[in-house]
């Protein structure tokens, strides 16, 4: 595309730039782009100059943009399969993804009235709340929180202090195997600390899901919520059954 002169405008030029910038692998999938200042000034442009490149980009997938935050190489969702076991380490694998955890903080308190009811414990019954983030490639994709009921469960804190994998703690104290019993997915809105965490705009599009886990009795063992970045994970439903495994 050139103008009346035969000259390439410069926004197209700095398009043509930042593409091929993407198709040499100098910004992996993910990666936050310059600012449109440090554009602006590698260029010798304008920002709104930048701001038309950079929009071109998006049009075509390459780049998103995210208010408040920046620009961003586009990477593709992460299937997520919700099924009977959901075992987030496996289903990273599966997608091609690394997976990886940080855990936020592990400590104990009482059950709500809705934590007692989905964990068939008394409300203000002791639960063990683990919170965490969950990365696909060092990319934060979920921010969690995993509630255990203390009084089954009551060495869940110290297997947590040795494993930051849900799977492995729940092993360590003697579960061996847990399926999900119910999931509930609902759109929401990114919160401040979620935002943080996920490095997406307060206010940007989640999805949340709640999950009950149980174990070969049908006893609950773990109740969870998850907020995911509505623009990395796919969530899949999974109707079969598949043989257990571990994450």
């Amino acid at each position: 595309m050139r103008d009346s002169s035969g000259r390439t405008p410069i926004w197209r030029a700095i398009a043509d730039a930042l593409r091929s910038d993407l198709a040499e692998g100098k910004y992996a999938p993910g990666d936050k782009l310059p600012t449109e200042a440090g554009l602006a000034e590698r260029f010798g442009v304008n920002r709104h100059t930048v701001r038309h490149g950079i929009s071109a980009l998006v049009d075509e997938g390459l780049i998103r943009t995210r208010r408040g935050s920046g620009a961003f190489v586009a990477a593709t969702p992460t299937d997520y399969p919700i099924g009977q076991r959901v075992r987030f380490h496996d289903n990273l694998i599966a997608a091609g993804r690394r997976p990886g955890k940080r855990i936020l903080q592990v400590e104990e308190r009482s059950a709500t009235t809705g934590e007692a009811k989905a964990l068939q414990v008394a409300p203000g019954d002791p639960v063990c709340a683990y919170h965490g983030l969950s990365l696909a490639d060092g990319q934060p994709v979920a921010v969690f929180e995993s509630l255990f009921p203390l009084e089954r469960l009551a060495s869940i804190p110290a297997a947590l202090s040795q494993t930051s994998s849900v799977t492995e703690a729940l092993r360590l104290v003697g579960i061996s195997d847990y399926t999900r019993a119910s999931t509930r997915l609902t759109a929401v809105r990114a919160t401040a600390t979620h935002a943080l965490h996920l490095q997406v705009a307060e206010g940007d599009p989640l999805l949340k899901t709640t999950g009950v886990n149980v174990d070969d009795l049908g006893v609950p063992v773990e109740f969870g919520r998850t907020w995911f970045a509505g623009d990395r994970v796919t969530l899949t439903l999974d109707t079969e059954t598949p043989p257990p495994v571990s994450g």
